[in-house]
């Protein structure tokens, strides 16, 4: 029972409600295009996909701590992982079990839907399950890959993987609803590296605040802000998305302010923290703002 406890930290129980905020893109575009949907596939699909989010807190967890990034990290609400291995390095063998048991969920329920749907889906899942492995080890090496591979993992892939479970197809209104994530959640990792920048850089990881600084990162943050608020506008003018998806626009109030203290203070962490806490109901509100549109028809 105390292992278990444990395994709460690795897991980062508290993040995990993005999945769902996520997912339930997917489950909006299902539901406008095709009407109605199987409730037990959505079901499935999201234990799938909380599980693809679980085994890459964890694996990253073991190979923070594996590399000693985590001594080197001064922890916050947002990011530096939950502390749990550095306290209790016994902890690490079962992460690790964790993180591929999960993963086999997730293969699981992948398969289930290729068998249901055919092999089309099978792209996405065997790209989303090779990222989730390789993106500590591998993608924080490069700017590029680390700035998109969130994103990517939350948004088209999760997005259209649902989309595509639940009507056996894919949808022009799935792929625009799934843009909205991606560049929340490639913001959402973007901005908890700020604090990182030293330990990451003393890792050998190479992202955008260690490329170029926390300065210009945050003029990178504040054009994907502006991008997935676009996407919604366009989506609507194009008719892809309904008119009612418009009220993702209302985390504006809150994405106006998180981008300026972005910018203002960039490179004053203290100052910076309350941007990092707007940033994380930025990336749960707006989600389930243009879902809760698309569930409306």
């Amino acid at each position: 029972m105390n292992k278990f406890k444990l395994l709460l930290g690795p897991m980062r129980l508290p993040f995990l409600i993005l999945t769902p905020a996520c997912a339930l893109l997917g489950l909006g575009s299902a539901v406008w295009t095709t009407g109605q949907v199987n409730g037990w596939h959505f079901v499935l699909a999201l234990i799938g996909a909380v599980s693809a989010h679980i085994s890459v807190n964890a694996f990253n967890e073991v190979f923070d701590f594996e590399s000693g990034l985590d001594a080197r990290t001064q922890r916050t609400p947002f990011s530096g992982g939950s502390g749990t291995l550095p306290a209790e390095a016994g902890m690490k063998r079962p992460t690790l079990v964790m993180a591929w048991v999960t993963l086999g969920i997730t293969a699981l329920s992948g398969l289930y839907f290729v068998i249901l749907r055919g092999p089309t889906i099978l792209p996405l899942g065997l790209v989303g399950l090779v990222l989730l492995y390789i993106y500590t080890p591998w993608m924080t090496r490069s700017p590029l890959l680390c700035l998109i591979a969130p994103g990517l993992g939350f948004g088209p892939l999760m997005v259209m993987s649902v989309h595509f479970a639940l009507t056996g197809a894919y949808s022009w209104t799935a792929f625009v609803a799934s843009l909205v994530p991606f560049f929340l959640v490639s913001n959402l990792l973007l901005l908890n590296q700020f604090p990182d920048v030293e330990a990451d850089r003393s890792i050998g990881r190479r992202h955008i605040p260690i490329l170029f600084g926390r300065r210009a990162a945050s003029l990178v943050y504040n054009l994907f802000l502006l991008l997935a608020y676009l996407t919604v506008i366009l989506g609507v003018l194009f008719s892809v998305l309904p008119a009612i998806s418009l009220l993702g626009l209302l985390t504006l109030v809150i994405a106006v302010p998180a981008g300026l203290r972005a910018f203002r203070h960039a490179d004053d962490i203290p100052q910076l923290l309350p941007a990092l806490g707007m940033n994380v109901l930025i990336n749960l509100l707006t989600p389930m703002l243009v879902s809760a549109g698309l569930l409306m028809r």
